[in-house]
């Protein structure tokens, strides 16, 4: 079976209705009265936040780029106003400033246009966090340079490129750097990333002219009369409006959902994680107990095969105890299945309990049959057989912790089920198909 196309209409309408249905799902299972007692209300109105955005289709454009690129000068020509303030000194843009862009989306989509502060006025760490909340907001990032790029400028879209969102390069002032042709500004880039500089391709980077400088132009009247005005020539920004038009069209649908759903996951996991902190003093005291539970079955147990089904039974239950002290969504079936995974992911040391426990087992069983002879023989297989169960039953529960904080977007709906589902069925020419290695590094 071939791929969907992610610019096909009813392809996109699907991946929407499943990021939904995978953020309600989410908001089901973590908005019921059991994590009031947790800090987790943040989280809790980023998953609304998404949802609301993902039920009205609004897509978040922002702009970044140093101090005096242009960035609100972009914005206005392609919203055919002035709207944005812009100015020859520094920093005119002090606070991130959105607009809607009306004829951005082809009437699929909402498209808002978020204006941002130079990277390199204000200070590092404030810089860093505004830039970061800004760019997981976002849908879409625009990186605006002028003349020619800088080691700045190259490690602040390295650092953009974290957000896992996808970006156009846009190389503002034409009129004035014309000697700056795509292929320049492409090996550039390269050269700044060495051999592995693959951070954007060739037609990911667009020439623009957002405000071109006036120029003194010579008027000659028919009377033979020649004056000089002043003439400011009209923005050349068509080809980046068309570029981001036709990435709506084609795909802006997918990507809002897939953007809802990273937003939506990394909620959910700081959800899962501070559950597990929150009652990692609970959960310390029920593994210790079925280690013990465990280590004495199988020590008084003197049959080999009934010492690893009991073990395994034991490991089960403790995994779903797990999971209703958490509460955190997995189901028995799911419980089974991670017990399957630890096994055979965990490497030597359950395998090697498993082994164990026949050897030992069958020392047992050869011991309780000889009479009084075999007591010590019995004693010393039971002590040893106890100690590997006991600690491998406290292996399977730290193991079920960490897949309880992790593996909770992993569900029938999760957001990473749905993340997989979505890139696993885009174009690879498509702008999202350079999402995937990004969002599942």
């Amino acid at each position: 079976m071939g791929k969907n196309k992610s610019g096909d209409g009813l392809a996109q309408e699907v991946h929407l209705n499943q990021a939904r249905a995978s953020i309600r799902q989410a908001l089901s299972q973590y908005g019921h009265g059991h994590m009031r007692s947790l800090p987790v209300q943040p989280e809790l109105d980023m998953l609304k936040s998404v949802l609301d955005k993902l039920d009205n289709t609004v897509i978040r454009i922002a702009v970044f780029g140093l101090v005096s690129r242009g960035k609100s000068a972009v914005l206005n020509a392609l919203v055919g106003e002035k709207i944005l303030q812009t100015g020859p000194i520094h920093g005119v843009t002090q606070w991130p400033r959105s607009v809607r862009w009306t004829d951005g989306g082809g009437g699929r989509v909402q498209v808002e246009l978020i204006d941002t502060p130079g990277l390199d006025e204000i200070a590092g760490q404030v810089r860093s966090d505004m830039a970061q909340q800004v760019a997981q907001q976002s849908d879409l990032i625009l990186f605006v340079v002028a003349g020619d790029i800088t080691r700045t400028e190259y490690d602040a879209l390295l650092e953009l490129q974290q957000a896992q969102k996808p970006l156009i390069l846009v190389f503002n002032k034409i009129d004035l750097y014309p000697e700056q042709d795509l292929e320049a500004i492409y090996l550039k880039l390269q050269q700044f990333g060495g051999t592995g500089g693959n951070l954007l391709r060739s037609n990911e980077i667009v020439r623009v002219a957002a405000a071109p400088m006036s120029r003194q132009v010579r008027v000659e009247l028919p009377d033979g009369t020649v004056s000089y005005e002043w003439e400011t020539p009209p923005s050349q920004v068509d080809k980046l409006r068309q570029k981001i038009v036709d990435l709506l069209n084609r795909e802006g649908r997918s990507l809002l959902a897939l953007n809802a759903l990273v937003q939506a996951r990394e909620a959910e996991t700081s959800i899962a994680r501070q559950t597990v902190e929150y009652r990692s003093e609970q959960g310390e005291e029920l593994i210790w107990k079925f280690a013990r539970y465990k280590a004495i079955a199988v020590a008084v147990n003197p049959i080999a095969l009934l010492d690893i089904m009991g073990g395994a039974v034991t490991d089960l239950a403790l995994i779903r105890e797990l999971r209703k002290l958490y509460n955190l969504p997995m189901t028995n079936y799911t419980a089974s299945k991670l017990w399957k995974t630890i096994v055979f992911s965990s490497g030597g040391l359950l395998l090697g309990e498993l082994g164990s426990s026949l050897l030992f087992g069958l020392g047992k069983t050869t011991a309780a049959v000889t009479g009084a002879s075999g007591i010590t023989a019995f004693g010393g297989a039971a002590i040893a057989q106890a100690c590997l169960a006991g600690y491998g039953a406290y292996k399977v529960g730290t193991a079920a912790q960490v897949y309880l904080e992790q593996g909770c977007t992993w569900g029938p709906l999760g957001a990473n089920t749905v993340i997989q589902s979505i890139l696993d069925r885009v174009d690879s020419n498509t702008i999202i198909y350079r999402l995937r290695q990004e969002l599942f590094h």
